[in-house]
């Protein structure tokens, strides 16, 4: 147990600082409310107004979604692989080419669809 004990501090330390920051803010901090403060902010644009069940998305915002998980899953297993891809030998080779073709199709898939097009 002795060994996390630094682990245990550190949080410690962190959920101190996150405390003390919350309150000194909201002690230190000027409260002056008005309309424009609450209403929610995107980006400088002004909030769309959306229908009671929450409206829906084009198709381009999941081709979005997708291609960013396509390529993040590709770099979580490259990294690894071309760090020990000495110890790894042909079977490792294999395997990252076969991966790599799946996400070749996944991302031909999305290119195909138009997810790489921006208006």
């Amino acid at each position: 147990m002795e060994l996390y004990a630094p682990v245990f501090v550190l949080a410690g330390i962190g959920a101190a600082f996150v405390a003390v920051s919350m309150i000194v803010g909201s002690i230190a901090g000027p409260k002056r409310y008005n309309r424009a403060k609450m209403q929610s902010y995107e980006c400088g644009i002004e909030p769309t107004p959306q229908p009671a069940g929450g409206g829906r998305f084009t198709i381009k915002y999941y081709l979005t979604a997708m291609l960013f998980i396509v390529f993040d899953i590709e770099i979580i297993f490259l990294y690894p692989w071309a760090v020990h891809f000495d110890e790894l030998g042909v079977f490792g080779l294999i395997a990252m080419v076969l991966f790599l073709v799946n996400v070749s199709i996944a991302y031909a898939y999305e290119w195909r669809r138009g997810g790489l097009e921006w208006e």
